[in-house]
């Protein structure tokens, strides 16, 4: 035994051998050579030698117990659990026992289970960090984050230099959004074992999320040299470079992924999806890029034809998504069918079809139950366009709503949407959990306010959990999913013969289709010289993000540059610096071809918190909204701030979001038929400070019309009755 407990395993069999050869029926003999042959890989060996010993002796619970371990070893997890409770039954308090028996609970992926048998054996000691440690991966993996927390301090409290606990406790709580401190607790992982490939990969991933996209990057060629052959290093090295919209970097990235492991999803997925770029170049051409998309995506559906592929094919649902191609303006249904039927496909190998109420049995009597499922519970421009007027209008007696938070931010928007719900569901749950949270309500119809942002919302949308499912115009496009019953619009944003442009039905409600609080807008002072921005020129406001400006549009905003002669267009930098680099190379471009200083018209100032804005605003001179994918909260800003607007119609409701705004209030004549209504209308606002005021004036006298517009609301609970069975 001491040879064994030391480490020299030769010398303890012989020692066992020779007992045994004297003493055939030694029972602890038995046992322990039968545990050293399951240290050494011999795993049907220890279960013969064992089961010898506990049939000479039934009554010795650490044989019971090793013989569970032997049993986890070879995936036999239901008989070393009846191992591990026999244990139990024959000695109590036996710590060991517990601890396996939750291990083999874990890795049946009964984590509650698991837990439970954690917290007897601490019931029994607290010394144990190894402890702390399992019931804090146990509660982690049923995304009790928060309490995860816990259970990792303390095994650091008992052993400092624990570099999984360490590493686990980071992501706990990066999953909680405290990326910060996740950053810091990886990189004390790093100080205890510096070769650590979990913890530099798990910092590359922080620190991705954090922006930090060179030290990310760092951080995954650091884990690559530790492990070359690592698919997922390589996947997450291509999707930061993908953030950066470094494609072609990115897709060898997930290229190598894919020689490491040819079935990896994930990557292949990410791989297709990496071909639509979020920020053109001079010369680059929107179409070619469709046509390689379709290509694409006709290749992926084949790649997960292979049964071993689909299986995993889950897992890879919202990796990336197609966010892009809605910022091209042409109609993306038919790409958005195919994209959809394989979420849908996929997602069912993952979530078995759920038993739904019937919409018949609710003909009368109680409140319709409404599920909003939304990462977007907070001070963001989804929830104050769309959802924050459900939550303060539907009627609570007809209309029971439950909110499935997936995000972990928490703020005054979150608490006022927590006293309004029935039932307000928030947590780091995985797939199955949210599935499970949302049919438990039972909702008669769901809802998704946003579907192709976030990934864990483009899963559960790609379910059928509840027997009607609508989408709205929060990400304003088709989801092409056959799960989605209905599209949410509005009257005053589409054009006509605007329903061929969804898979969904599409539902268009009164004016603006949504009732948005009325408030004031807050201004911080603007020191303009800070940025090198003149008042004595005219300023016009360019809102956009920078994947909002097509390169067709281009020359729109050079036109006005030399009808103007002296004027500044105001950007603003994305916290994406290099999608306003690429944005501002090819404005330089098409700048320097019509003989125009870009430097001399041209500033690109740093993003401003919304005081900041609305301080900017009231000091500039026009509004220039995005041709093609339009602006509503920022054009709903603008009005507040009094600033004239220039927009045009779209072709569809991406398009039309600020004309809807001003047709709204009567202003029908700001908004351009054509290009070049938009550069002349521009030009006269920019340089007729009368007409100018005249605008202010008449968007003053009319924006009441835009806020607290409860006609959206009415028709909405009217549609949504009818809708659920009512």
């Amino acid at each position: 035994m001491q040879h064994h407990h030391e480490g020299r395993f030769a010398e303890a069999e012989a020692a066992y051998r020779e007992l045994l050869a004297a003493h055939p029926d030694h029972v602890d003999a038995l046992h322990l050579l039968g545990f050293l042959a399951h240290q050494l890989g011999q795993h049907d060996r220890a279960v013969e030698l064992i089961g010898r010993a506990l049939a000479l002796n039934p009554l010795n619970a650490p044989a019971h117990c090793n013989l569970g371990k032997v049993y986890h070893a070879q995936g036999r997890l239901d008989p070393a659990i009846a191992s591990h409770r026999r244990a139990l039954d024959l000695s109590p308090g036996h710590v060991e026992a517990h601890v396996h028996l939750g291990h083999a609970f874990a890795a049946r992926a009964e984590l509650a289970a698991a837990a439970a048998c954690y917290r007897e054996a601490l019931a029994l000691t607290t010394e144990d960090p190894a402890i702390h440690y399992a019931l804090g991966t146990a509660l982690y993996g049923q995304g009790l984050a928060a309490d995860s927390i816990a259970c990792f301090r303390a095994a650091l409290a008992l052993n400092p230099d624990f570099p999984e606990a360490l590493c686990d406790l980071g992501s706990a709580c990066k999953l909680l959004n405290r990326v910060d401190e996740a950053i810091e607790h990886y990189r004390q992982a790093l100080k205890v074992k510096p070769d650590s490939f979990v913890a530099l990969f798990n910092l590359g991933i922080a620190c991705r999320d954090k922006g930090a996209r060179e030290e990310a990057l760092a951080c995954f060629e650091r884990a690559l040299g530790l492990q070359p052959d690592s698919a997922a290093a390589h996947y997450c090295m291509g999707h930061t470079l993908a953030d950066e919209d470094r494609l072609d970097e990115a897709r060898a990235c997930f290229q190598r992924a894919l020689s490491a492991d040819p079935d990896f999803a994930e990557a292949r997925w990410s791989l297709a999806m990496s071909c639509l770029p979020r920020v053109y170049g001079s010369g680059e051409d929107p179409a070619s890029v469709r046509a390689t998309f379709a290509a694409e995506l006709e290749a992926l559906e084949r790649w997960f034809d292979r049964p071993s592929r689909i299986a995993r094919g889950p897992a890879a649902v919202g990796a990336d998504q197609p966010f892009a191609l809605a910022y091209q303006e042409e109609d993306n249904r038919g790409l958005m069918q195919r994209y959809g039927a394989l979420c849908v496909r996929l997602m069912a190998q993952r979530i078995a079809p759920q038993p739904l109420p019937d919409p018949a049995n609710h003909a009368s009597g109680g409140a319709l139950r409404i599920g909003v499922v939304s990462q977007y519970f907070r001070d963001h421009s989804v929830w104050n366009a769309l959802m924050k007027g459900w939550f303060r209008q539907l009627d609570s007696e007809r209309f029971a709503l439950f909110a499935f938070d997936l995000g972990t931010s928490d703020d005054r928007e979150t608490a006022f949407a927590r006293s309004r719900a029935a039932r307000f569901f928030q947590g780091t749950f995985d797939l199955p959990q949210w599935a499970d949270q949302i049919t438990q309500q039972r909702p008669d119809v769901l809802i998704y306010p946003e579907i192709g942002m976030d990934p864990m919302t483009l899963r559960l949308a790609s379910l059928r959990l509840a027997p009607v499912q609508i989408a709205t115009w929060g990400h304003p496009e088709t989801t092409g999913l056959p799960t989605i019953d209905y599209y949410l619009s509005a009257q005053d944003l589409e054009p006509p013969g605007a329903a061929a442009h969804y898979s969904e039905q599409l539902v268009a409600l009164p004016h603006l289709g949504c009732c948005v609080e009325s408030s004031a807008a807050p201004a911080a002072p603007c020191d303009l010289g800070q940025w090198g921005l003149d008042p004595q020129r005219p300023l016009l406001v360019c809102p956009g993000t920078p994947f909002k400006y097509a390169p067709r549009h281009d020359r729109v905003l050079t036109e006005i540059a030399q009808r103007l002669g002296d004027c500044q267009f105001i950007f603003f930098q994305h916290w994406t610096r290099r999608l306003s680099d690429q944005l501002q190379h090819r404005l330089r471009a098409a700048f320097a071809q019509a003989g125009l200083r870009f430097e001399r018209h041209v500033a690109f100032i740093p993003w401003q918190p919304r005081q900041g804005f609305h301080g900017l605003m009231q000091r500039a001179d026009v509004f220039l909204d995005t041709i093609g994918f339009s602006g509503f909260n920022t054009a709903l800003q603008a009005v507040q701030c009094g600033l004239p607007i220039v927009t045009r119609d779209g072709r569809f409701l991406r398009g039309r979001l600020a004309s809807g705004i001003l047709k709204r209030m009567g202003l029908r004549d700001l908004v351009a038929g054509s290009d070049a209504d938009y550069i002349a209308l521009a030009v006269r606002l920019a340089k007729d400070a009368a007409f100018r005021e005249t605008v202010r004036e008449r968007m003053r006298a009319a924006r009441h019309r835009l806020f607290d517009d409860l006609a959206p609301i009415r028709a909405l609970e009217e549609f949504l009755l009818r809708a659920g069975g009512r």
